[in-house]
């Protein structure tokens, strides 16, 4: 059963939005996709939102472009925690998307990460998830200090063979 949700507004929007799906599935964690436009389909989209809890999801993570109101809308039908990730469009490169996720009226939060930042609302995602869950918690832990060790590393080769034979 998916605990994490992730819908997007486009099909064009998957490129993007499976940079998450591939971080939960490095932590075994279930999720499911769904593609949902909150403007072309607003009752299904309702539905979605307000059937996830019953469904056994715990955290959405909404992605949509321009107007970018998926998130909003499916925040003002649940109280899971909605996760907001705004896709660089074409038109202003995800400016107007972040704007439309970020400015929500007080009383309907959504969670916002960058432009295109799927793999963090990801990250965050578990990290909710990991108030409740230790082997979660515990895997964060672990990515966090991989992440560390592996900067170190990179630092340590480009002391050894210098700056313009790193680069090659």
């Amino acid at each position: 059963m998916p605990e994490i949700g992730i819908i997007m507004g486009s099909d064009s929007d998957l490129a993007i939005m499976k940079e998450a799906g591939d971080i939960l599935e490095e932590f075994g964690v279930d999720y499911e996709y769904t593609i949902c436009s909150a403007h072309r389909l607003p009752n299904e989209t309702a539905e979605y939102a307000s059937q996830a809890t019953e469904r056994g999801i715990k955290t959405i993570i909404a992605g949509a472009g321009g107007a970018a109101h998926l998130p909003g809308v499916i925040a003002a039908y649940t109280i899971l925690p909605v996760i907001g990730v705004p896709i660089k469009s074409s038109t202003l490169s995800g400016v107007d998307s972040l704007y439309s996720i970020v400015q929500m009226p007080r009383g309907i939060p959504v969670a916002t990460v960058a432009i295109n930042g799927s793999a963090n609302a990801a990250l965050l995602a578990l990290e909710i998830m990991a108030l409740q869950d230790e082997r979660i918690r515990q895997r964060l832990l672990d990515y966090r200090k991989d992440m560390a060790e592996s900067v170190l590393k990179k630092d340590k080769k480009l002391k050894e063979i210098g700056a313009v034979n790193y680069l090659k």
